[in-house]
């Protein structure tokens, strides 16, 4: 669905969105790209608040004073100091991965526009009345292929990768359906030779980081495309690896025989004598009982629905945490290569300020580059997560 997206809002972004709607939504491609981005994103979330329902929770332990925002704080950082092993590597491993992935999500649509203008000087960007429109509508082209190498990987790799803890899960190799006939024993075979999703995680990371690498010599919009395209495949499985290792570490740690070692149960409240006679009323409740035990005592673990929500909250400042670090080099980057304006989309340029950017470094290329060696630090700390798990 991710993939989906992407094409949509990039194939949006190759249109001429000022010819095809006038002034209304604004006065620029970038402007009207966003009105129509909020207006999908407004979309999206009205369905998701119409259509989920949750269960409201109630303690039955009365914390008093205790309960607000500085307990819950307290308590985020409390886990975060004390995770347990499996998902602290994989936080680390995201930490990294992403202090990579935020320059290209950021960048990568003005990259391949700039590399475009910059070493095809016939393309006279500087004459356009919207320069960075017609930046955004080449960039989006490319990633657009990039978009659709995403949407089918994400398909397929499900498909030749093992998914996490098959081993646990499944020690033995299914028999193939009896309609393959002939081609049964290829299935099997290929079956025991498919890579694990740790091996699979770290290997995109090592793929990303060598598109990246080669960013700072790139002088074609052909090879931007290519480079950026190749990133299609890292993303997806970006998009599928942590929350998959992370949903199997908190299934590990919610098993009924971790809830009963801890003292921790559910107990759904109900107006009926038989909860199973029929579907319990909207809103439903569930009440999390606790033993009475002291909370600096008890073992950081948690096996509630709550802990397993803080572990995803966790997971996901990992992620958020790298975008302030990309863009504090991205800050010392530009300030050094490219203190002012793109010279091939400013107006007042001569040639001799174009044909000096073309000569040096582009900014956004070296923030591409830092990038690919965060990208190096996140396949090792991968090693390190395949090391842990043995």
């Amino acid at each position: 669905m991710i993939a989906i997206g992407h094409l949509i809002g990039y194939g949006a972004g190759t249109l001429d969105l000022v010819g095809i709607f006038g002034n209304g939504l604004g006065d620029s491609q970038f402007k009207q790209l966003t009105m129509i981005a909020a207006a999908a994103l407004l979309f999206a979330i009205g369905i998701t608040s119409w259509a989920v329902e949750e269960r409201i929770l109630i303690s039955a332990r009365d914390d008093g004073a205790k309960t607000g925002a500085v307990k819950m704080v307290s308590k985020i950082l409390k886990t975060t100091m004390h995770l347990p092993d499996r998902i602290q590597a994989i936080c680390w491993v995201q930490f990294w991965a992403w202090i990579g992935w935020f320059p290209f999500l950021f960048y990568s649509t003005t990259w391949v526009g700039e590399v475009y203008f910059r070493y095809h000087p016939e393309t006279n960007a500087s004459a356009s009345k919207d320069a960075l429109g017609d930046v955004g509508r080449v960039g989006s082209l490319s990633l657009v292929i990039f978009s659709l190498i995403t949407f089918v990987a994400s398909i397929l790799l499900p498909f030749v990768v093992q998914s996490p803890d098959s081993f646990r899960s499944r020690p033995f190799t299914p028999r193939p359906p009896a309609f393959l006939g002939p081609f049964a024993p290829l299935v099997t075979a290929l079956d025991k030779i498919k890579p694990d999703l740790v091996t699979a995680w770290q290997f995109s990371h090592i793929i990303f980081a060598g598109a990246m690498c080669m960013a700072p010599f790139v002088r074609s919009l052909q090879m931007a495309t290519i480079i950026v395209s190749i990133c299609g495949i890292p993303w997806a499985l970006a998009c599928w690896a942590p929350f998959a290792f992370m949903g199997v570490e908190i299934n590990r740690l919610t098993t009924p025989s971790t809830m009963l070692a801890n003292g921790s149960s559910y107990r759904r409240l109900s107006n009926s004598n038989d909860d199973f006679s029929s579907p319990a009323p909207s809103p439903t409740f569930l009440r999390l009982n606790h033993l009475d035990r002291d909370d600096d005592s008890s073992s950081g673990d948690s096996s509630t629905g709550e802990t397993a929500g803080i572990y995803l909250g966790i997971l996901n400042l990992f992620t958020t945490l790298p975008q302030f670090v990309g863009t504090f080099i991205s800050m010392i980057v530009f300030s050094i290569l490219e203190p002012g304006k793109s010279p091939e989309l400013h107006g007042d340029s001569g040639e001799e300020d174009v044909a000096k950017a073309a000569d040096g470094l582009n900014a956004i290329a070296v923030c591409l580059f830092i990038g690919a060696l965060s990208a190096v630090g996140a396949a090792y700390a991968t090693t390190r997560m395949k090391a842990g798990s043995r």
